[in-house]
């Protein structure tokens, strides 16, 4: 507590001096560009990696940047969701996974939560179907391997469920909103961005000013053959009785890029 009284003092004395006017106009309403969705993970800090301005970003933290499917869940995300898009009408959201997650790690192992710490249990099964697109998809993968890629099925299927929300939708419709789906590696104090074009996490280019709806999320997304970060191509899907790839055939038109449980899911979150 000291140490932190003594940076209170110092904030008061120092950056709060020198940025007095902006604190001011600051006091009049808030006007963020982008609402940041990521990890309560105290190594994450979204103002010092993207070097924003206090009032440049609108935050939304929890265990794993974990976005239930709309209706799901009676938390603060959709609240917040609905705050962002409606009221400070934030036209660009970035859901921002890191690497060596906690939550993700649980949720590899969730069923053994359940005694010690069944809050945390029953939080992580928002997140079934990165578990369960793991579970089939990467069946080849352990230890560090396994949680990279799980940490990137996240950042992507909690893109898929923001896009439950209604005033998601609707401003996707109007091309007034752009998601993006960023993993930043703690390790290498980089920031990695999906691109919809090649199904890969890249360095993040100046596409976060284009408004083209994100809709084509690859269900086995890879991370960029780095020296550091390199994860090898997912297991391919288990044919059904019929000869027919079982991850193929859902009958949700718009809902074709999804596996069916992800289909089902989103389209059940949005009627």
């Amino acid at each position: 507590m000291k140490k932190l009284i003594e940076g209170l003092q110092k904030f008061q004395t120092g950056y709060f001096s020198s940025h007095r006017e902006l604190f001011e106009e600051l006091s009049h309403g808030q006007h963020p560009r982008i609402l940041f969705i990521t990890c309560s993970d105290s190594r994450v800090d979204p103002n010092l990696i993207t070097q924003a301005e206090v009032g440049d970003i609108f935050v939304i933290r929890n265990a794993g940047n974990i976005i239930p499917p709309y209706g799901a869940a009676n938390g603060g995300e959709g609240a917040a969701i609905e705050y962002a898009i409606s009221a400070l009408d934030i036209e660009q959201v970035i859901v921002c996974g890191h690497s060596h997650c906690g939550a993700m790690k649980g949720l590899l192992k969730l069923n053994s939560l359940q005694e010690k710490m069944p809050l945390v249990y029953d939080w992580l099964k928002h997140a079934e179907a990165t578990r369960r697109v793991v579970s089939d998809n990467y069946n080849n993968l352990e230890g560090e391997e396994l949680l990279e890629v799980t940490v990137a099925e996240n950042v992507l299927i909690q893109l898929g469920n923001l896009q439950t929300y209604p005033v998601i939708r609707s401003r996707l419709h109007q091309r007034r909103l752009s998601l993006h789906g960023w993993i930043y590696r703690i390790e290498a104090g980089e920031v990695l961005e999906y691109d919809k074009a090649s199904h890969d996490f890249i360095a993040p280019q100046s596409s976060i000013i284009d408004t083209e709806p994100e809709y084509n999320f690859h269900p086995t997304c890879h991370i960029p053959a780095t020296a550091s970060l390199k994860v090898p191509t997912a297991t391919k899907s288990k044919a059904s009785s019929n000869g027919t790839n079982s991850n193929k055939g859902t009958s949700l038109p718009g809902y074709e890029q999804f596996t069916p449980e992800q289909a089902q899911r989103i389209y059940r979150g949005s009627h």
